[in-house]
């Protein structure tokens, strides 16, 4: 018999996060290893219990499930995501998907979701509510709109769409140095050919490239 997946659920709304609670316990192949009701609470547990996956709601006090996801993901932690939300709100998933999200499930659908959620992010897959497919087509119009627009975006090396990604998260050369290891004289010459690559001109076009593009790099 293969192991219990190990599953944190953070939910700032008790009965809500109960019935969450009660949703993972049917299923016998996952085990609920520990519930916080914050964002700071949520980090500490993840640390504290390696859980394989948590389960964080976007609206948390503290730390919203968006502010911890983006922790975990910048910290490298293993864990994988699934974030739970109230509104279909376009900004919100775009964030969720431009940081790595995993998997992002509206709340309205949870109960019927939820499981098909935690088993799609646990062998590597991308989980989202179908009632979000248009706000997810609208992503992909808009992605392919722009690549017509700016054909250089094709020709970037991974390296350079990562650092492209940073700055319209307004990443500073040092802080996107940080990241990724290396020196900041590396990160201008990235930047300078990324610009070179997409037609940009201009001490700040790129980052207004970016910042402007943002749900569609």
């Amino acid at each position: 018999m293969s192991a219990q997946l190990k599953i944190l659920i953070a939910d700032d709304h008790p009965i809500f996060r109960r019935g969450l609670c009660e949703v993972i316990q049917t299923d016998a192949g996952l085990r609920l290893v520990g519930q916080a009701s914050n964002g700071e609470e949520a980090l500490k547990l993840v640390d504290k219990l390696r859980p394989d996956i948590a389960i964080l709601d976007v609206h948390m006090p503290k730390l919203s499930g968006l502010q911890a996801a983006r922790k975990l993901i910048e910290k490298k932690s293993a864990v994988k995501l699934v974030l739970l939300t109230m509104h279909e709100d376009e900004d919100l998933l775009n964030e969720a998907l431009n940081l790595g999200i995993h998997a992002y499930v509206l709340k309205e659908n949870a109960v019927e979701d939820l499981l098909s959620a935690v088993r799609s992010v646990a062998s590597g897959k991308t989980f989202i509510s179908a009632s979000l497919s248009d706000l997810l087509v609208h992503r992909r119009t808009q992605a392919e709109a722009l690549h017509r627009e700016k054909p250089g975006l094709d020709s970037l090396t991974p390296t350079e769409r990562r650092i492209l990604k940073l700055i319209a998260d307004d990443k500073t050369s040092k802080e996107i140095a940080e990241v990724l290891e290396c020196a900041v004289r590396t990160v201008e010459t990235h930047r300078q050919n990324v610009s070179q690559k997409l037609g940009l001109s201009g001490s700040h076009s790129l980052l207004k490239f970016a910042y402007d593009n943002k749900s569609s790099l």
